[in-house]
């Protein structure tokens, strides 16, 4: 075993970790243990964040650590073509940035902005993402980039990287829910991402939250998505003010202690509420990450989120389950990405041994 580490070791595949005895396993019969683990540059994996308004790429090597990454702004909505080529190039750049050849990257995650079947890579448009309806984005990207390429839900690439890298660690049952352009709900269930039969799971901003509400863009009509996403608040507090607010004014309102920001963010956070509290009565999570461009308002969004699952839960879920802004950031997303690829970590670097 000693020859067959050595080897590894000097094919930069593996590298021994130091190890901090404690008195006691000093005191033990025999020779210590060697502890080794792949070597974090032996290879890497690209992450993909495609929002509805942007995509974010990044560069990570094997222990999750971003080393490079890139960003543009684009109506990904209805830009599909446009979009994967601004992705591919956003991956040159950024592989170029963190000197890696594309031979030492195991492969591309993607999170998209819809739900996907990623058991197949089919990605369920109709009424999400309408011009995407023709476009298969996982062979299309690919056809570009050349390297194998997996496609999951933004909110479920989003909840993979607060549970490996994140808030998340360590935590076997966990919600992420991600306040962006859309409304999307990833699920940790048993320590493993949950999708449901074909990757509608977790689809919260498409559930009815208001009773005669506006139409959503799927088609319904009072969609949580239509209340409580970012967009959905600025326009809100635009029509109040009368004059346009963006997303960073909003925070920037709700920082500075603007009565009519923080209105508006905590009724957003209280539908929030209200949405998750039949999650908490249904999978009695540990904890309930709050992500994306929203969180950034802090307690003004999940003290009033927090006190609806209070209200509206069973006491016990209610009582266990923890309510936390994500750790991660914007990041969240490319790394839970690029985690699908980096769980092939072992697999691809046994392919490359002679």
């Amino acid at each position: 075993m000693t020859a067959l580490l050595s080897e590894l070791e000097q094919e930069g595949m593996v590298e021994q970790q130091a190890d901090e005895l404690s008195d006691e396993r000093r005191r033990t019969i025999g020779r210590p243990p060697l502890q080794v683990s792949l070597a974090r540059t032996a290879a890497y994996a690209v992450g993909l964040d495609f929002g509805h308004r942007h995509i974010h790429c990044a560069v990570c090597d094997l222990s999750g650590e971003i080393v490079a990454d890139q960003w543009a702004g684009i109506d990904v909505d209805d830009h599909p073509k446009a979009s994967l080529d601004l992705a591919h190039k956003l991956m040159v750049a950024a592989l170029e940035e963190a000197n890696v050849a594309p031979e030492h990257v195991i492969g591309v995650g993607v999170g998209l902005a819809a739900p996907v079947d990623a058991r197949h890579g089919a990605v369920h448009s109709d009424g999400i993402l309408p011009r995407w309806d023709a476009i298969q984005p996982g062979v299309e990207l690919q056809q570009r980039i050349g390297l194998p390429v997996q496609i999951d839900n933004d909110a479920n690439a989003g909840a993979m990287g607060e549970h490996l890298f994140g808030a998340g660690r360590g935590v076997a049952d966990m919600l992420y829910l991600r306040l962006s352009a859309g409304v999307g709900l990833g699920m940790i269930l048993g320590g493993h991402l949950y999708g449901g039969v074909s990757g509608i799971a977790g689809e919260i901003g498409h559930s009815p939250a208001v009773e005669g509400g506006l139409i959503c863009r799927c088609g319904n009509r009072g969609c949580l998505e239509t209340v409580a996403s970012p967009v959905a608040v600025t326009e809100l507090l635009s029509r109040s003010r009368r004059e346009p607010v963006s997303l960073a004014e909003l925070l920037k309102l709700v920082h500075s202690g603007d009565r009519g920001a923080r209105r508006a963010v905590a009724d957003a956070g209280d539908a929030v509420g209200r949405g998750l509290a039949s999650a908490v009565n249904l999978l009695n999570p540990q904890m309930v990450i709050i992500g994306g461009d929203l969180a950034v308002a802090g307690d003004v969004l999940l003290d009033p989120i927090r006190s609806a699952i209070e209200r509206l839960a069973v006491a016990p879920a209610a009582r266990d389950v923890r309510v936390t802004k994500g750790a991660l950031g914007e990041n969240a997303e490319v790394l839970g990405a690029a985690a699908i690829q980096l769980a092939r970590a072992p697999e691809a670097l046994a392919a490359r041994l002679p």
